[in-house]
């Protein structure tokens, strides 16, 4: 229990305001993943009708393309194009409420990483920017955690500061 309520707590910068500043790429980024990129293939209750998810439920097309990376990803499509999905649905969900941040953006890290390096980096730079900006932005708050505006410091009720 001691482990996860370290994981929880988050670090809080010197003034309120800069948590208040920092808290707008985890809201903006978090709202992007579980409402636009995570919902399109993961079945959430704000999925568009027209890709016909149930709920948690991965779009037909997704485990064909994680097969195509090979390796590993071959021998589980499945379960790899679930935990991609969820990563970025609930993932998301969770950065955006500040809910167990550090582990939401320890899989969004993952999930980005493999979006880099296994599907958009032999189609140039260009193609990987957005996987970037996520994988920085969640980075940033695996190490800080969700600030003073996020469930995780009203769970723990502690103060870390910088």
């Amino acid at each position: 229990m001691k482990l996860l309520t370290t994981i929880t707590t988050p670090i809080l910068l010197p003034h309120w305001s800069q948590d208040v500043i920092l808290t707008i790429p985890r809201i903006v980024c978090g709202y992007l993943l579980a409402f636009d990129f995570g919902a399109a293939k993961f079945g959430m209750p704000w999925s568009p009708e027209e890709n016909n998810l149930g709920l948690f439920e991965v779009a037909f097309w997704f485990p064909n393309d994680v097969a195509e990376y090979g390796g590993i990803f071959a021998f589980f499509p499945v379960f790899f194009a679930w935990m991609g999905a969820f990563a970025e649905a609930v993932g998301g969900l969770l950065l955006l409420f500040g809910l167990q941040t550090r582990i939401a953006s320890f899989l969004i890290i993952c999930t980005m990483l493999v979006a880099i390096f296994m599907q958009q980096i032999n189609n140039g730079m260009w193609n990987c920017l957005p996987a970037m900006g996520f994988l920085w932005v969640a980075l940033f708050y695996f190490i800080l955690g969700s600030g003073r505006l996020g469930c995780d410091y009203l769970l723990t009720g502690k103060k870390s500061s910088v």
